[in-house]
């Protein structure tokens, strides 16, 4: 599939959840679909679990998290003394 047709899945509007990314038509965010996987919670449980979701949407939230791992810069914090 496409990366940006994934991506199209993926909305951030300001008056849903405060702007954070959700699955598009929903306030499933992508942080909370990350975190169920994270879990090791399985695309069959969660897609179970929230009727009208599809497999892409869980891929679009995957896609959406490593683009963002990889835009940013991290970097170590300090350890004060």
């Amino acid at each position: 599939m496409e990366t940006q047709h994934l991506l199209d899945r993926i909305e951030i509007k300001p008056t849903i959840l405060k702007g954070k990314p959700v699955i598009k038509g929903t306030r499933l965010s992508v942080q909370h679909m990350v975190g169920l996987l994270a879990q090791g919670i399985s695309f069959e449980e969660i897609l179970n679990e929230y009727q009208g979701l599809q497999k892409d949407d869980l891929l679009a939230c995957l896609l959406f998290a490593a683009n963002t791992l990889e835009n940013n810069t991290f970097y170590p914090l300090l350890k004060s003394a």
